[in-house]
């Protein structure tokens, strides 16, 4: 586990060269290191596999592959591993994203796992993150969490030969055993 360093403002995290390798969770400057291997395997391959979602090739909103900043609250300024905002909510998209895109991923590893499963994941339902998907690279999983009542609801959990299909996304299908390749 991650320790957090010490409590600082979103103007201090937020006045940090780009890319140095923190995250700003709970008021908390966290330690983050660089991604892994693995993890970006897994990035890289999700993303050419969402490249061909119906829903990205009719335009319909912006996607993003991270890290990219995403500032929740003065509390909270997370780098996801990918996210998607709808065209309708274009305007939270400045210079970074300033609110709760409509879909996150994050990729586990193991120095980061108890963040992305606890904080954050509280966070993005807190604020309305319409479907929040977990990538496990150790476990070779992928979780699709969707906000039903302003809470999340585990509604699949694809199995390394299974194929996870998005609830918010037509046509964005993540066949789990192509993450990992």
């Amino acid at each position: 586990m991650l320790t957090a360093a010490k409590k600082i403002t979103l103007d201090e995290y937020m006045s940090m060269p780009i890319g140095a390798p923190y995250q700003y969770i709970n008021g908390y400057l966290v330690d983050w290191p660089s991604r892994t291997v693995d993890h970006q395997i897994a990035l890289g391959n999700l993303v050419q596999m969402i490249m061909n979602c119906e829903d990205r090739l009719q335009n319909k909103g912006i996607y993003l592959m991270g890290p990219i900043e995403v500032v929740l609250d003065d509390q909270n300024s997370f780098q996801p591993d990918f996210v998607y905002i709808s065209k309708e909510r274009g305007d939270i998209i400045k210079d970074y994203i300033y609110g709760a895109p409509d879909l996150v991923v994050e990729i586990l590893w193991e120095k980061n796992a108890c963040y992305d499963l606890r904080p954050k994941k509280d966070a993005y339902e807190k604020y309305g993150v319409k479907e929040y998907i977990i990538i496990d690279p150790i476990q070779q999983n992928v979780d699709l969490y969707i906000l039903k009542n302003g809470v999340f609801i585990l509604e699949q959990k694809a199995q390394l030969t299974e194929i996870l299909k998005s609830a918010l996304l037509r046509g964005f299908n993540i066949e789990v055993s192509k993450l990992f390749q």
